[in-house]
């Protein structure tokens, strides 16, 4: 059983940063990607930043220049590191992870707040 735990959600001002984490438990293997999405008020859930099996990083145009993927393996950790940031940034944020032939998991959430 794969677990995903985000935390370091929180309320900034524009233009300051934030460093959400996603920790990872249980046994896998086969990872096709993972990475993080978000979901604003009122609007589908839209990804933010994914990184394949095959080491590419796709970031959403949004947020390119501003937001960097760091996956530590020895630790079981995904973070997202926000720089900044923007009221339009404000969402509940979700780490993501597919397996080859499985429905992806997701952790729980984490709320992120930009005040203008």
């Amino acid at each position: 059983q794969v677990q995903l735990v985000e935390s370091g959600g929180g309320l900034v001002q524009a233009g300051e940063s934030l460093r959400l984490s996603c920790q990872i438990s249980g046994s896998f293997s086969s990872v096709q990607s993972m990475g993080w999405y978000r979901q604003a008020p009122g609007k589908e859930r839209e990804s933010v930043v994914i990184m394949r099996d095959t080491g590419s990083i796709k970031y959403a145009d949004s947020v390119k220049g501003r937001f960097t993927i760091f996956r530590d393996a020895a630790a079981d950790t995904l973070d997202l590191q926000m720089n900044d940031l923007k009221s339009e940034d404000t969402a509940v944020y979700y780490c993501n992870l597919k397996f080859w032939g499985q429905s992806p998991y997701w952790g729980q959430g984490t709320q992120v707040t930009v005040s203008s």
